[in-house]
C-alpha cells in the first residue's frame, strides 16, 4: 500500500467497532459513535473498506466501497452494518449467529484504470492473489477483492465469475473491450 499502513492498534479498534455496530444494529440501537479526535491519523483519513462476514469460512454478507469517501472508521462501521443487514444475498444476521460470525476488513488503495489491448494483455497484467480487479460495462460494474483468487486462482475463471456478478455473460471480457480497474487491500480479520 502507498499510504501508511493500520498499526495493530488501528486493526484491533476497527475489528471491535466492527462488531459493536453489528451488534447495536441488530439490537436496533443506534450505532456506536466515533471521537475522530482521539483516532490515529489513518483511521480519520478518508479510507475505502470492505467488511466481510463469514461463518465457518462460507460468506454470510459482504459490502465495501471503491472510493475513500468518509473518515476510515466510519466506512468501516457503515459498512459492517450494511454487511450484516443489507446484503442482497442473503437474510439479515441474527442474534443467534452474532457469536459464529468471523469478520474480515479489507482496506483498499485507490483504484487504477488498466490499460490492455486484448484477452492475453488483460490476463497478463492481472496480478493474482494480489489485484482486486473492477470490471465495468456501461452502467453494469462489480469487483472481486483479491480474496476472491483463493477460491478462483486462474485469471480466465476469475474475470468469467466477475462478468457473471456484474450481470453480462461470463466471456464478456473476452467479446467486448471493458473498463479495467485494479487496486490491492491492507487486509485482517479476527
Amino acid at each position: 500500500m502507498t499510504s501508511q499502513s493500520l498499526s495493530p492498534e488501528d486493526k484491533k479498534y476497527l475489528l471491535e467497532l466492527a462488531r459493536t455496530a453489528i451488534k447495536q444494529a441488530i439490537e436496533h440501537q443506534p450505532p456506536p459513535d466515533i471521537d475522530l479526535s482521539i483516532l490515529s491519523t489513518v483511521l480519520k483519513a478518508n479510507g475505502a473498506s470492505f467488511v466481510t462476514l463469514t461463518i465457518k469460512e462460507q460468506l454470510r454478507g459482504c459490502i465495501g466501497a471503491l472510493e475513500a469517501y468518509q473518515p476510515l472508521a466510519v466506512d468501516v462501521r457503515e459498512h459492517a452494518i450494511a454487511a450484516a443487514l443489507e446484503d442482497y444475498r442473503f437474510p439479515p444476521v441474527s442474534a443467534g449467529e452474532l457469536s459464529t460470525i468471523t469478520i474480515e476488513i479489507s482496506r483498499l488503495t485507490h483504484p487504477m484504470p488498466l490499460t490492455y489491448s486484448g484477452t492475453d494483455s488483460l490476463i497478463q497484467n492481472v496480478h493474482p492473489g494480489i489485484d482486486g480487479v473492477i470490471l465495468s460495462d456501461g452502467f453494469r460494474r462489480a469487483t472481486f477483492l483479491p480474496q476472491v483468487w483463493e477460491q478462483l486462482p486462474q485469471p480466465e475463471d476469475f474475470l468469467n465469475h466477475l462478468c457473471s456478478k456484474m450481470g453480462s455473460n461470463p466471456d464478456s471480457w473476452r467479446k467486448k473491450h471493458l473498463d479495467v480497474s485494479i487496486y490491492q487491500v491492507e487486509e485482517f480479520h479476527e
